[in-house]
Formats: structure tokens, C-alpha cells, sequence
């Protein structure tokens, strides 16, 4: 079994899940740092962006697991900030960090769709890393199977069981769509946006598939809440992707 703990000393505990994310999101700046100059984009800009982006998407993507497990929550509000233990739900983070890139794009006088396209990579490639986290904490994992590549875990109930390892699953996904990304840009993009667009509805198509397979998802009026958002992104996605590159045509 994982040991969830990366490191103790003098009793702090530095949790591998906490390690992953930041890893993931210091990796993402790196690389939205350099895209960025290659499309003049000044440094400070980005940072800016950055600055407001991140709290918003740790704040988002906590705010939107506890809202969907307020029962627990209610009677454990204690535990409320505790996202080192897990807790984090990436379309609750995307939101709100969209929502305060955009208001900070606004303030600055900076192109949105520009920027977004210069994040549009860096996402997908911070979530395959951050997934790795769910495995140091035995968590977004899927149900039974017998197939080689199953994971094990410990089951409240049965003890020691073999099932699928959807966050891997995930990391794989996000680790070809990154790469994907890079590829559209080379040989398709037409107009500024298109690249947040194709994240946002290939990741929402895999993520949709994987969803079906996890045994913790999160729930709203009996549907699966990550497969209802999937949907909403897709649709959305691909209905802006179609008018900017309609656009762009035009032009």
C-alpha cells in the first residue's frame, strides 16, 4: 500500500497528494511562462494572472466537493480546509479559475481568449501529474477487476481488494490530450480560444468515460455531477470552437 506521507519532520507531515498538485501547477507556470513570450505576452501579465487564477482554482475545486457532500461537511466542518487529505474536484477548480482569469483579463485590458490558449496545455499536463495524488491517498480509484494492470486497495468492507486505477486512466488521458493541444496549434488553430475549446471538450470525453468506471463520484438528483458537467463542457466547447473557427473563415 502507498505510504501518503512524502515526508515527517519534527511532526509535519508533507502528504504526497499536496506535493503532486503543487508539482503539477509549478510545471504548468514554467511552461505558460514560456508560451507566453513566444507570443509576447509579457511575464508580469501572466503572473498576474496566475496570482488570482490559482487561490481561485484551490478554492473552487474545494468549495465544489464540500458543496456536494454537505452532509458530511455539515457534521464535520472541522474538516472543511483540510484539501491536504484529498477533497479537490478539478471542474469546481476550472471554474473558478476561468471566472477570475477573466476578471483580472478585464481589469488589465488583456486578451481572454489569447490567454486562455496560452493555459490551454499546461491544464491537462498539471492534472496528469496532480491525479498521482489520488493514488498516495487511495482515493479516484474505480470498482472491481481482474484485469494486470489493477491496483490494490483496502475496502471498509471486504479488506484487500483489486480495482480499476482510474486516476491513471486520467493521467494517461491528459498526458496524450497535452500533446494533442500542441498538435491542433500546429497544424489547425485558426483564431484565439480554439485551444481552451478542444481541452475542454476532449478532457470532458474522457473524463465522462472514466467517471462511469469510480466508485466515490459525487452526485446531483441521482446523476453523477463530473458526467453532467462533461456534458455542459462539450456541448459549450464545441459550440464556441465552431463559431471561432467560422469566424476566422470569414475574416
Amino acid at each position: 500500500m502507498p505510504n501518503p506521507i512524502a515526508l515527517e519532520i519534527f511532526g509535519f507531515k508533507l502528504r504526497w497528494y499536496g506535493v503532486l498538485i503543487s508539482l503539477g501547477i509549478l510545471l504548468g507556470v514554467l511552461i505558460a511562462l514560456r508560451r507566453g513570450a513566444k507570443k509576447n505576452v509579457i511575464a508580469d501579465d501572466l503572473l498576474d494572472v496566475l496570482i488570482v487564477g490559482i487561490p481561485c482554482a484551490i478554492i473552487g475545486a474545494r468549495l465544489y466537493y464540500v458543496i456536494f457532500n454537505l452532509g458530511y461537511y455539515t457534521n464535520h466542518p472541522n474538516e472543511i480546509i483540510a484539501i491536504w487529505e484529498g477533497g479537490l474536484a478539478i471542474h469546481g477548480g476550472l471554474i473558478a479559475a476561468i471566472l477570475g482569469g477573466y476578471i483580472t483579463c478585464k481589469v488589465k485590458k488583456l486578451d481572454f481568449l489569447k490567454i486562455l490558449d496560452i493555459f490551454a496545455p499546461c491544464f491537462p499536463l498539471g492534472q496528469a501529474i496532480g491525479r498521482w495524488g489520488n493514488y498516495f491517498n487511495q482515493e479516484a480509484y474505480g470498482g472491481e477487476t481482474t484485469l494486470p494492470w489493477a491496483i490494490t486497495v483496502m475496502d471498509p468492507v471486504k479488506g484487500s481488494i483489486q480495482v480499476h486505477p482510474t486516476f491513471l486512466y486520467e493521467s494517461i488521458w491528459n498526458t496524450l490530450l497535452f500533446g494533442f493541444i500542441l498538435f491542433y496549434e500546429k497544424r489547425f488553430k485558426k483564431a484565439e480560444g480554439e485551444l481552451i475549446c478542444i481541452y475542454a471538450i476532449f478532457y470532458s470525453v474522457g473524463r465522462f468515460f472514466i467517471e462511469g468506471l469510480r466508485t466515490d463520484s459525487l452526485y446531483f438528483m441521482g446523476f453523477r455531477t463530473a458526467q453532467l458537467i462533461s456534458i455542459v463542457f462539450v456541448v459549450i466547447g464545441s459550440v464556441i470552437l465552431v463559431k471561432l473557427r467560422k469566424k476566422a473563415v470569414e475574416l
